[in-house]
């Protein structure tokens, strides 16, 4: 095994190679111990507090071990992140002629026969996606990869991107007219044949669960795992190892019905008549739900009116749909795929239909415009087990948030790795100097009526002392955009100048870049910034969360899954409820200080933090911060450390 301790040394590669590197001996211990477990073939769980470097603790020893490694992340950006900076770097600081490579889910790559297709039937909604539908056309043409992160000109969320990528449904394969200039062939030919590929969860669990080519290509010939932000990886895990059918897929599939019959089977008017009816049986019963949104469990969506007959129509409608794509399906290669997709949503619909597996989890999400019926394993340790020991190799499972003071053992239950080895390494920060809790007295309880108001009105000393520059940390929306319109009436009232940033007015990466350039803006959110965000410097100095992130009692896997522990006699919400609200609130409470020389405030407004006897394991779970429940002492600390910047 090679001496990982030389990289890490003051005068080593890292360090010369490195603005500003220090020795850690957090980080060194770190990497020493995945060197170990990568040598040995173990499963490591390791938890590295913010600022350890885990990083470069893992992508050192990687690219020293010689042999395949595949590292996986919880979100695209840290992918990229990782491809375009963290690895290239550490490659040149350590001098070692390693390939690597990004691999991305086919989504993110245009597709240049559903371009062509689009470009030709000029099916667009707005006179902005004609020219975003150029740009893409003049992108690919000169684009080495096709992937959509570069080409920042189209918004992520434009609507014309659904026309120009493909999925796993509707790709052509090897008898697409332009397979040889594929981008998602080409990356997988480039990921087959690097050192170190770098992949996401999303695209992990998917491929290795529907066995599509890609990452269960790469896993055969490959030595380590390596799994960061794995925190994520239960949530991820349980929807992948699951079984989804949505009204949306019926929908596309009518729709390239509809083309593909036009453009080969015109004297068989039986299909296009087929793919109507089965497009209006998946509206009908999206319609069926017209007054619900969000989750409910399989016994409530029965008990709607009309529920049970929709789908009994739509069962009938896909299997009318396939009879007459597998009579014409020899006709072309399209209308072949149109059938074996005709085929899978009829199995999945009648599946979901007769909710025949006992150990699954039967509910249902409503969306604005579709429906999905969704099956989700009561638990995913068995199942995600079997991956991890199917074959001899390293798996590296890495977060900042994975325990409960040190304990993993209810993380190590969810994904049945009780045997793993498993290390926890502090953060090498100073909190007890940099931060404060505070936990604000005299809130009502969290389900009062009133309590978002009450969380503005005791956050807005702080927020004046810390000249804005605020996460405000909601766990719902509803509860983000109440306390956003009143924290932009109270300024406007007192003519306070912090620009309001609100999630969702515009995408999460210019929200971020608003709030750096700013430089006293309040910036209020809901999940998708409670993680995965790195704001360094004075630019923010207050982390607001308004309550402890329990998740809702009326989600049906929670319900559930709680069922289970309790008639296996076990305690729920201590064993599960408390555990999974710690590991979210200790992302959140991360958002904080991101190097040693930041300080702030945290501020958690729910009572119960105090309160209750739970409380007490909860707040031992967040770094050693200073605590106070006086707010002129959380006050004199942002007016104190701001006038000392």
């Amino acid at each position: 095994m090679t001496d990982i301790a030389p990289f890490f040394a003051p005068d080593g590669p890292l360090a010369q190679a490195v603005p500003g590197f220090a020795v850690r001996p957090q980080q060194l211990e770190m990497a020493r111990a995945i060197a170990d477990a990568m040598d040995q073939r173990q499963v490591l769980v390791a938890e590295a507090g913010t600022g350890t470097g885990k990083t470069f603790a893992y992508l050192v020893p990687a690219l020293a071990s010689g042999g395949k490694v595949i590292v996986s992340t919880g979100t695209k950006t840290l992918q990229d992140q990782l491809f375009e900076r963290d690895l290239p770097l550490v490659r040149a600081a350590l001098g070692m002629p390693v390939t690597i490579a990004l691999l991305k889910g086919r989504g993110n790559y245009v597709c240049l026969q559903h371009l062509e297709r689009a470009k030709s039937e000029g099916r667009l909604e707005s006179r902005a996606d004609v020219g975003y539908l150029e740009t893409i056309a003049r992108y690919a043409r000169t684009s080495a990869t096709g992937d959509r992160a570069g080409l920042a000109e189209v918004p992520e969320d434009a609507s014309v991107w659904s026309l120009v990528t493909s999925t796993r449904e509707s790709c052509l394969g090897n008898e697409c007219p332009h397979y040889k200039d594929c981008f998602v062939m080409k990356a997988r030919k480039d990921a087959l044949d690097a050192d170190v590929v770098v992949v996401n969860h999303h695209l992990f669990f998917a491929d290795v669960m529907l066995r599509d080519e890609g990452v269960t290509e790469l896993l055969p010939n490959c030595n380590t795992v390596i799994l960061d932000e794995a925190h994520q990886l239960p949530e991820t895990a349980s929807a992948f190892f699951g079984d989804r059918f949505a009204t949306a897929q019926v929908v596309d599939l009518a729709r390239d019905t509809r083309l593909e019959a036009a453009a080969h089977a015109k004297d068989f008017p039986e299909l296009t008549e087929a793919a109507r009816a089965a497009d209006k049986a998946a509206k009908d019963l999206r319609l069926v739900m017209a007054h619900d949104s969000g989750r409910l469990s399989s016994d409530e969506a029965r008990r709607r009116p009309g529920f049970g007959a929709a789908l009994d129509t739509l069962e009938k409608a896909l299997e009318r749909l396939r009879a007459a794509l597998d009579s014409q399906a020899e006709r072309s290669e399209g209308l072949q795929r149109c059938a074996e997709r005709a085929a899978e949503l009829l199995a999945g619909c009648e599946r979901w239909h007769r909710a025949l597996d006992e150990d699954a989890i039967y509910w249902v999400e409503v969306f604005a415009s579709s429906l999905q019926l969704n099956a989700t394993p009561l638990s995913v340790g068995s199942i995600f087990r079997k991956q991890v020991t199917g074959q001899a190799r390293a798996w590296i499972l890495t977060s900042a948030t994975l325990s409960v003071r040190g304990d993993f053992s209810h993380y190590l239950s969810e994904l049945g790795l009780d045997d793993a080895v498993t290390y926890c390494w502090d953060s090498p920060f100073d909190y007890g100097r940099q931060a404060v809790l505070y936990v604000p007295e005299g809130l009502p309880d969290p389900n009062a009526e009133g309590y978002t108001q009450a969380v503005v009105d005791a956050a807005l000393p702080l927020i004046e002392a810390s000249g804005g520059r605020a996460f405000c940390l909601f766990t719902s929306l509803r509860a983000m955009r109440l306390a956003a319109d009143k924290l932009r009436s109270v300024f406007e009232f007192r003519g306070l100048p912090y620009p309001v940033l609100m999630q969702g007015e515009s995408s999460k990466t210019e929200l971020l870049t608003r709030f750096r350039a700013l430089g006293n803006a309040v910036l209020v959110g809901s999940q998708s910034f409670w993680e995965g965000v790195d704001v360094r410097g004075p630019t923010l100095s207050l982390v607001v969360i308004d309550r402890l992130p329990f998740a809702p009692p009326d989600d049906p896997v929670l319900q559930a899954r709680i069922d289970r522990i309790r008639a296996g006699g076990g305690n729920p919400f201590m064993e599960y409820q408390v555990p999974q609200a710690v590991i979210t609130l200790k992302q959140g409470a991360g958002r904080l200080i991101r190097d040693e020389r930041d300080t702030g405030v945290l501020m958690i407004c729910d009572p119960r933090l105090v309160g209750k006897p739970y409380g007490r394991r909860i707040w031992q779970s967040l770094p050693p911060m200073r605590r106070t429940r006086v707010e002129a002492e959380a006050v004199a600390f942002l007016a104190d450390e701001r006038g000392g910047g």
